[in-house]
């Protein structure tokens, strides 16, 4: 699944809604640019109708939904990992799985004896509602229960689709450098949460948190930030907390 918008692969560095609309950011240079701002603006529209449908189905059962979001190597799958394997005997877990090739990431995820549904999107470099709610159709998760659905590594495409979830969760490594917030805008304002990752490694790495808690929230004031460390576990139990009071009073009371 290619990039409707673009045709770009998951390392395309080019914002795809807001001011991206403008016919300076098409790069079709034979198109005219009126015409590619109109076809992009169906484009999203079209999701838009498969988003609130999704919005719809889960809000029906009692679902808390979330996207998770991040570049590439952030250690987004492996916090997932460890998400599910203290969530799984208090919530039902179900978990839909983007990637351009592979089971892998839904195969580590079944291992913990969640149901995982893996969506490959060949050249696509992100998710899109229609294709989401047809996951939702196989996956059928549980009434009650919290869905997390793993995007693909990017932080361009994703920021412009909404899938039907009630926030998306951006994860950013402390190997990345803090400045993302700043060089990818668009995610982070579209994020509700920003899951800081890795931070076990902060004392080996030049990592400033608060420059990039400072930079992300000049994008994003109302932003929520957590740090948290998927293998030594630091800040996960604020992290199952923010879910848990998501998911309604009778989740947050379990947690």
């Amino acid at each position: 699944m290619m990039c409707s918008i673009c045709g770009c692969g998951g390392d395309a560095e080019h914002p795809h809604h807001g001011d991206a609309l403008r016919p300076a950011h098409v790069h079709a240079p034979d198109m005219e640019g009126r015409r590619m701002v109109r076809i992009e603006q169906d484009i999203l529209a079209k999701n838009q109708r498969y988003a609130d449908a999704n919005r719809r189905y889960l809000a029906g059962r009692g679902i808390f939904a979330l996207n998770l979001v991040s570049s590439p190597g952030s250690g987004k799958t492996t916090l997932l990992v460890r998400t599910v394997e203290a969530l799984q005997h208090r919530l039902s877990v179900a978990v839909i799985e983007g990637d351009q090739q592979t089971g892998r990431d839904a195969e580590r995820i079944r291992a913990t004896g969640v149901a995982a549904l893996q969506i490959n999107t060949g050249k696509g470099c992100h998710l899109d509602a229609h294709t989401v709610g047809h996951a939702l159709e196989q996956l059928q998760p549980a009434a009650g229960g919290v869905l997390f659905i793993e995007n693909v590594g990017n932080l361009v495409c994703p920021a412009a689709f909404d899938l039907g979830e009630a926030h998306k969760v951006v994860v950013l490594s402390v190997t990345e450098g803090e400045d993302k917030p700043l060089k990818y805008p668009d995610m982070f304002h579209a994020a509700d949460l920003m899951l800081l990752n890795k931070v076990d490694l902060l004392p080996h790495l030049e990592f400033d948190v608060d420059t990039c808690i400072d930079y992300a929230r000049r994008i994003n004031p109302k932003l929520a930030v957590l740090q948290v460390s998927a293998t030594r576990g630091d800040g996960m139990a604020a992290w199952l907390d923010w879910i848990g009071r998501g998911a309604g009073p009778t989740s947050a009371a379990i947690l």
